[in-house]
């Protein structure tokens, strides 16, 4: 039987297909631990099996918050309102207290007045870090003034996952709601005419322990399917409304990619786990948490890439440019975004969102979020941009029915849902079959020698990153080393390389994108690389003698440990694996 090849299987991507799981789709809401949402969990499972994987259902526990209705009232008026996930319900009666006008509400807007006791008025949709800061500050209640006519669902949680005993203390503590941009500058311009100025918050949120599904479905075609390393390919089924684009189109992109590449299964040579998440939309990323945290040796022996998808084929998401990855994984991102958009790919980082739970562990992820509206003059309306990120962007978030209830089948393109789909079948055939892992590690060094540098500058003279300069630079010369012996590997030699890899994986993910150990989730809060690196910048806003510094060098000494470690681990693994590629070269030779 002749081998697929790439291009025949980015062929075989089937809209109208796509487009009667779309259909079914926009039939449910599901919302976290909901029959319906268990209603049409049991399709895909239906499909998955249909396709050859084996399947599993898993309820768990997880700590979920519904928001049921909103309302703020100015003047004896009732503005049109939502409250939020993880929001406080307000007292009987409402909340009634003074309103604060923070602006943005950054951190340097609740620095500048006392908010005790007070409603806090910001601008745009809410966030767990402005949640968070609202909370920390003593404020009562929060009024998000959307940047448009359209309110949008969210969950404002900083913690990562369900809470444990450590963290339940940092859930919201206010009752907050979102109103529309005409409300809120009524309230602006009122408390401006009456300072101190009183409103009355009413919110009512169904917070607690339900049980969720996780859809997992396997196929390992190797001789041992328990312990066959796999590609870990991902997405929420769990939405706000009906979510035909956020999250069905990701759903249908997962099933189209399975269905391809499962009548190819022969030319795998790892093995492939698909797994729907719940909690996503009202459990801040709960599934994929509490998954991480149940399976974490079984993730940790067998997972060497994680895939996600979310948002594919919204109407009018032609930008693909943006979406994130990875620095390892930069040139599959490029080569399957470029292919099949014609788009340069951004080189952006992965944003800590779109259930990332296995940074921990050391997996690396490739894509969340896909595809974008793109930039416009009318750009500052779009409420998800906020969520996506800025930097260097083209794209402007998704379409204006995001986690609204307009959502549904009407908001779906279907050849934009097949080239993103296309996307995700390259990157994704790619992992399941080239012999040696697309992994480039000379660029994630390349990456983390800018960030240093950087980092340095900041610094100046009150920290060195000498070490760990030195350290990158020897693993940009080791990596560019197996680049080259991976271009023709084969057999054994292919298989060193692959484990090396995933040695190198678990050494420098886990320094890249989180804060703490290996098996804590860090905050729902941005993050930049390396983010235990990070507060050297400090230093420049600090007198060096001062008991400040002296405590923030004590912290910089352990995060520069961890970073040292980490790459001194990812240098032995790949030293390794060259001297064994070259004593099996030297010994052919002498043959």
């Amino acid at each position: 039987m002749t081998q697929p090849t790439l291009d025949t299987v980015i062929a075989a991507v089937d809209g109208p297909l796509m487009m009667q799981h779309m259909r079914l789709f926009d039939r449910y809401t599901k919302v976290a631990g909901t029959p319906t949402e268990l209603e049409s969990l049991r399709y895909c499972e239906e499909r998955m099996r249909a396709y050859g994987f084996r399947t599993e259902i898993i309820q768990h526990d997880a700590y979920i918050s519904v928001p049921v209705k909103g309302e703020a009232v100015l003047k004896g008026q009732s503005l049109r309102a939502i409250t939020h996930s993880f929001s406080r319900s307000s007292p009987k009666g409402g909340l009634t207290a003074p309103v604060v006008d923070l602006g943005a509400g950054g951190a340097e807007d609740f620095m500048r007045q006392d908010v005790t006791g007070k409603i806090v008025l910001i601008d745009g949709i809410a966030n767990p870090g402005a949640s968070l800061r609202a909370s920390e500050a003593g404020a009562a209640g929060q009024i998000h003034i959307s940047p448009h006519e359209h309110l949008h669902e969210m969950c404002v949680s900083s913690v990562w996952g369900s809470p444990t005993h450590e963290t339940v203390s940092r859930l919201p503590k206010t009752v907050i709601v979102q109103i529309p941009f005409d409300e809120g500058q009524k309230v602006r311009e009122a408390i401006k005419a009456n300072p101190g100025l009183k409103m009355t918050l009413h919110a009512e949120v169904d917070t607690g322990w339900r049980k969720t599904p996780i859809l997992v479905a396997d196929m390992m075609p190797g001789p041992d399917p328990e312990t066959q390393p796999y590609v870990f390919y991902t997405g929420h089924h769990d939405t706000w409304y009906f979510g035909v684009m956020d999250n069905g189109g990701a759903n249908a992109t997962m099933m189209e990619v399975s269905r391809i590449a499962a009548l190819h299964r022969t030319a795998w040579r790892r093995g492939l786990r698909v797994v729907f998440w719940s909690g996503h939309s009202q459990g801040r990323y709960s599934s994929s948490a509490w998954y991480s945290d149940a399976h974490w040796e079984d993730i940790d022996k067998r997972a060497l890439v994680h895939v996600n998808v979310d948002s594919t084929g919204g109407l009018g998401n032609t930008i693909v440019g943006d979406t994130s990855c990875a620095a390892e994984l930069r040139p599959l991102a490029a080569e399957a975004v470029g292919t099949h958009s014609g788009q340069s790919f951004n080189n952006r980082r992965q944003s800590r969102a779109g259930d990332q739970s296995f940074w921990g562990i050391g997996v690396p992820g490739i894509f969340q979020n896909m595809s974008e509206q793109p930039a416009s003059p009318d750009a500052e309306t779009n409420a998800s941009a906020s969520v996506f990120g800025g930097g260097n962007r083209v794209g402007h978030g998704t379409g204006w029915w995001w986690h609204n209830p307009a959502d549904t089948l009407d908001k779906i393109d279907e050849a934009i849902l097949v080239r993103d789909t296309k996307i995700y079948m390259h990157a994704v055939w790619r992992l399941l079959t080239d012999p040696v892992l697309p992994l480039d590690y000379a660029e994630h060094a390349r990456y983390l020698s800018a960030t240093l540098s950087e980092l340095q500058a900041a610094a100046g003279r009150s920290f060195d990153l000498g070490l760990l300069m030195q350290r990158v630079k020897r693993l940009e010369d080791l990596a560019s080393q197996l680049n080259a012996k991976a271009k023709s590997a084969d057999g054994t030699e292919a298989e060193v390389i692959n484990v090396t890899l995933k040695a190198v994986s678990r050494a420098l993910v886990p320094v890249d994108y989180t804060e703490k150990d290996r098996f804590t989730q860090d905050p729902a809060l941005a993050q930049h690389a390396y983010p235990g690196l990070q507060p050297v910048r400090r230093f420049a806003t600090l007198d060096p003698e001062s008991d400040a510094a002296k405590f923030l060098h004590v912290g910089m000494m352990r995060a520069h440990n961890r970073v040292a470690v980490a790459l001194a681990d990812a240098i032995h693994a790949m030293e390794t694996c060259l001297t064994r590629l070259n004593a099996t070269t030297a010994g052919l030779a002498a043959e």
